[in-house]
């Protein structure tokens, strides 16, 4: 059975449905190919923040261009996707990480950006009361907050659907061949015809690459979270630790997610993850050293998704060496916020052949540039 259409998109993870919806908004109709179902891995597991704290600062502009679009979700998608403008802020527990956020936010600054601000530690106690008394300040972004991935990815599904997106799930692709102007791609008694191919396939994405010639280092990890059970209300911004491995924060049922950097074991060929208890006890460990009502908490659920990570800790975006192919995946773990504006500038690549946006930092010869040096 062939299926054709304009663009074969490869990932039905929230970038891939971003960029079907938004070339549906232009008019170009796309063929979306996941071989588990949508949002399966990372879009559907991660701790769903909406950040541009702390971002590279590659990723600056993107991330302030994506939160414009995260402020009218519904519009979009009809959908808030569970969006929450909490605002977050990264906590320092010392002088000397608090002069090092300072940096950070001058250095932010510096290339004309402000949402960044230091705040001192009455300022931090007033926005966290329940933090602990040692902290000193910390770096407030207070449009930023958290939204829900597995709500936001199916959204973006429903939209681009009713705009004349076809899904194919429990479909692996693979035979990727360029021909009379045409990316064919084969999956499970299917093959997909289109003139433009774009790769969002997530974990499996240096897999694509390397089927168009392009060679990618990318590593497979298993990102942990954990949840407790409901808990009366403490806090309202997401936190994250200066000195410390920590993703935290309360979500709207009472519930706390935490997470930040602690990892479990990837097996990418099997398509599972397990988890390391350890790293889970010191993530834990950590919450109540900066929150002591969390010593109470009790822990219901933990699990681990399979993200796609460069060396570099920036993802690759744009346009692949082959003809008439695109590239969106590698997040390192922080792609959620920037899934809408993804999916616009690839629609825009698609369509126009560039963008207004600076993504020359994530081209993916890069990593070939490196290996010649």
């Amino acid at each position: 059975m062939t299926e054709t259409g304009d663009v074969v998109i490869v990932g039905g993870g929230l970038h891939g449905c971003s960029t079907a919806l938004h070339l549906a908004r232009r008019g170009v109709r796309s063929l979306v190919i996941e071989k588990d179902h949508v949002g399966r891995h990372a879009s559907g597991v991660n701790a769903g923040g909406v950040r541009r704290l702390g971002r590279d600062l590659a990723e600056i502009p993107l991330s302030v261009a994506s939160i414009e679009l995260w402020n009218s979700m519904e519009d979009l998608v009809d959908d808030d996707c569970g969006f929450h403008k909490t605002g977050q802020i990264k906590i320092a527990e010392t002088p000397e990480e608090l002069s090092a956020l300072e940096a950070r936010a001058a250095e932010v600054r510096a290339l004309g950006f402000d949402h960044e601000v230091i705040v001192d530690k009455e300022t931090l106690h007033d926005l966290l009361p329940a933090v602990a008394p040692h902290c000193v300040g910390g770096l407030h972004v207070a449009g930023d907050g958290y939204a829900d991935p597995a709500r936001t990815t199916a959204a973006f599904r429903r939209k681009a659907e009713s705009l004349g997106v076809q899904f194919f799930e429990g479909v692996t692709a693979s035979d990727f061949r360029h021909e009379k102007g045409n990316w064919r791609v084969s999956g499970k008694g299917y093959e997909f015809e289109a003139p433009v191919l774009v790769n969002c396939a997530g974990a499996w994405a240096d897999r694509i690459a390397e089927a168009l010639g392009e060679t990618v280092p990318l590593a497979t990890k298993a990102s942990m979270l954990m949840v407790t059970a409901p808990m009366p209300r403490f806090i309202e911004p997401v936190v994250g630790s200066q000195g410390r491995k920590l993703s935290f924060k309360q979500s709207s049922n009472g519930t706390v997610i935490i997470g930040g950097g602690h990892r479990g074991e990837a097996y990418r060929d099997e398509n599972r993850t397990t988890v390391d208890f350890s790293g889970l006890a010191i993530s834990a460990k950590t919450a109540s050293l900066l929150f002591p009502v969390m010593a109470k908490a009790s822990i219901v659920r933990c699990w681990a998704g399979l993200e796609a990570f460069t060396p570099d800790g920036i993802p690759v975006i744009g346009a692949s060496a082959a003809e008439n192919a695109y590239h969106a995946f590698g997040y390192c773990g922080h792609g959620f916020q920037l899934g809408p504006i993804v999916g616009s500038l690839i629609a825009d690549l698609v369509t126009s052949g560039g963008t207004n946006l600076p993504i020359e930092p994530f081209r993916i010869d890069r990593f070939e540039e490196k290996r010649e040096e």
